[in-house]
């Protein structure tokens, strides 16, 4: 993921399905695509969106250029194509599309540029907030899951990402690394959702 972890041998179990997860662990880009489609839809299917996108452009990976560069008619064929990529694929290849040439724009269309060299996780995290999609909480998230499964880990990354980057935490996806640990942060959201619901209504 980086120029000191590449995660050659590195091994991701958050789609649960093993050719999505090879692919979130050897792509930089893969890896954010799924965080950005982290949203209304189950975790599972939000992350392995990227290797079906990626099979759907004919290729074994993805590529900022190419999305970048795509017919944005025929990119959102690509998600709206059933099984549909998301819940909302219309407005996801929109987003994804965006994500991608700011990332040509930004960064020559090298995703992992975005964390290589952040020399703290306070600066980390104000790159991933200026992505397109990319609001404090999801960037908080990806900054935590860069931390704990993807050796990026820049002077207070833990900080930065707030109660995400807590060890021995289940709040997010950066705490999956299993069937087990999916079940206790799925059950965390749901308790976090309850809680919510319940001071609005007290409210």
């Amino acid at each position: 993921m980086s120029k000191s972890d590449s995660g050659g041998d590195r091994t991701v179990r958050i789609a649960q399905q093993p050719d999505a997860d090879a692919l979130l662990a050897r792509s930089p880009l893969a890896a954010l695509v799924g965080m950005l489609l982290d949203q209304q839809v189950p975790m599972e299917w939000a992350f392995t969106g990227p290797l079906t996108l990626a099979r759907r452009m004919g290729a074994d990976d993805l590529d900022a250029g190419a999305i970048a560069g795509y017919d944005p008619e025929a990119f959102t064929g690509l998600f709206t194509e059933k099984p549909a990529l998301h819940r909302y694929p219309g407005s996801m290849a929109k987003r994804v599309q965006q994500l991608c040439q700011y990332l040509v724009a930004e960064y020559e269309g090298r995703a992992e540029a975005v964390w290589e060299d952040a020399p703290t996780g306070a600066d980390l995290l104000r790159r991933l907030k200026a992505l397109p999609g990319f609001g404090p909480q999801k960037a908080q998230i990806f900054l935590a899951l860069l931390g704990k499964q993807f050796g990026v880990r820049p002077e207070g990354w833990r900080e930065a990402a707030g109660a995400y980057g807590e060890q021995g935490a289940h709040r997010s996806v950066a705490d999956i690394t299993g069937p087990e640990s999916l079940v206790e942060v799925r059950a965390y959201k749901q308790r976090a959702k309850a809680a919510a619901k319940a001071a609005g209504t007290s409210g």
